[in-house]
């Protein structure tokens, strides 16, 4: 499926009334189409996993053209540059969540990162390494519990973050 067709795609599935709902949850209305999680779904089992594709999706600032990139690009081509500059991008706690969820959890550096981020002073950056706590802890059955136990420190002090 080509950029630019994913793009129209997502605009005529554009649902105004969403957009308004989804501000008073505090995402970002600019660039928000209203698109729905099982629409963007749809689509990227359409696409399949493009790596490529998840790349030009994300330049285009487009919210919910960010989560599409999230579900289709390949966890085996993601890098951990990539990872740190995508967390920058994060404007909302839903593209951050569903980016964590769909690819960064799947990604040889989760575990690295996680650390990494939650010692970091921006909000959707920080949040980030929490939700992928949270996504290792769901996703990750191979895993030893003991290897968990690295993260409690963590939650511990981030308890205290007011936001």
């Amino acid at each position: 499926m080509q950029y630019e067709n994913i793009l129209k795609r997502l605009k005529a599935l554009s649902n105004p009334k969403a957009v308004e709902g989804m501000a008073r949850f505090g995402i970002n209305p600019e660039n928000t189409y209203g698109v729905s999680i099982p629409n963007l779904r749809r689509i990227a089992k359409e696409i399949g996993k493009d790596h490529s594709l998840a790349q030009q999706l994300w330049l285009s600032c487009i919210h919910e053209a960010r989560i599409l990139a999230s579900m289709i690009d390949d966890p085996n081509q993601v890098t951990g540059k990539q990872m740190d500059l995508w967390i920058k991008d994060f404007d909302s706690w839903d593209v951050c969540d569903q980016c964590c969820m769909n690819l960064f959890s799947k990604t040889s550096m989760a575990w690295e990162k996680t650390i990494e981020w939650t010692k970091r002073e921006k909000e959707f950056e920080k949040r980030a390494g929490f939700v992928l706590i949270a996504c290792l802890a769901w996703y990750d059955e191979e895993s030893p519990d003991e290897k968990f136990l690295v993260f409690l420190p963590v939650i511990k002090q981030g308890a205290n973050d007011d936001r």
